[in-house]
């Protein structure tokens, strides 16, 4: 069910320029605040924009970012905790405290700064993003590698001379990557998320950007106009619950005792 969802909004947001009736920076001052009507079917935004053409173009920005900060933030993870578990000792403690260094700071707070700090974007909210994300990845799979290169199947490539490299990419890693599959899954719901909240508090995309957290700030200026935050909102929720739904059937897919 979520995987159908996730790709209905991709569609919808790649085919967005040959669905949508308007264009979504077009103002027009007349239609301006319309409710919900059969030319407006989301209705209209302050500057008279339309508000379903706009939901649309929003997924454009908001599910890329999402993916985006996640895939780098994943990756970054997963390769600094696989080389700390499996390296161990200086190297271990210097890459965990890094990490710890930075989620010691609640995930939104240092997102907020290092945006602040870089200046209202799309960039700059992935980059930080990613910056706040990876650690969780680096003491999962740390964690993992760690009960893994301890096996005896690790042993025997020692044995025949595998070099560490070999060992740490090609037989340990992959013991540990479908946890770290399943993480990401559930993730990138939190990551678009928090890309919206960003973009809420004005340190996303342009404010005349159709970007469905900045919708939903300026629809809560306009809070009788029930349409303007609503749909966006509503996108957000339908997108995250979406991504959850996944990353709860690849947990139950790839866990054996729950196929059991």
């Amino acid at each position: 069910m979520g995987l159908v969802v996730i790709v209905v909004w991709i569609v919808l947001a790649t085919l967005a320029s040959a669905i949508a009736p308007y264009d979504p920076m077009k103002q027009n001052i007349h239609d301006r605040l319309k409710p919900p009507s059969a030319e407006h079917i989301f209705g209209t935004d302050d500057l008279g924009r339309d508000t379903f053409t706009r939901v649309l173009y929003g997924g454009r920005v908001t599910i890329p970012a999402g993916v985006v900060v996640i895939a780098f933030g994943s990756s970054i993870g997963v390769i600094v905790g696989a080389v700390a578990g499996y390296m161990g000792g200086f190297v271990d403690e210097i890459l965990m405290r890094i990490a710890e260094l930075f989620m010691a700071f609640p995930t939104i707070i240092l997102a907020l700064a290092i945006t602040a700090a870089l200046g209202p974007s799309i960039r700059n909210a992935v980059l930080a993003l990613i910056a706040v994300w990876w650690p969780s990845y680096a003491r999962v799979v740390r964690a993992l590698v760690l009960e893994v290169k301890s096996k005896e199947f690790v042993e025997g490539a020692r044995s025949v001379g595998a070099s560490h490299f070999y060992i740490l990419f090609h037989t340990v890693l992959p013991n540990c990557i479908s946890t770290a599959i399943v993480v990401a899954t559930l993730d990138i719901g939190n990551a678009i998320l928090t890309f919206a909240g960003l973009s809420y508090l004005g340190l996303g995309p342009d404010p005349s950007s159709p970007e469905w957290g900045r919708m939903v700030s300026v629809g809560i200026d306009f809070f009788d106009q029930w349409w303007m935050w609503l749909y966006p909102g509503m996108a957000i929720a339908i997108l995250v619950m979406a991504c959850n739904f996944i990353g709860d059937g690849l947990r139950d897919l790839l866990d054996p005792r729950s196929r059991q």
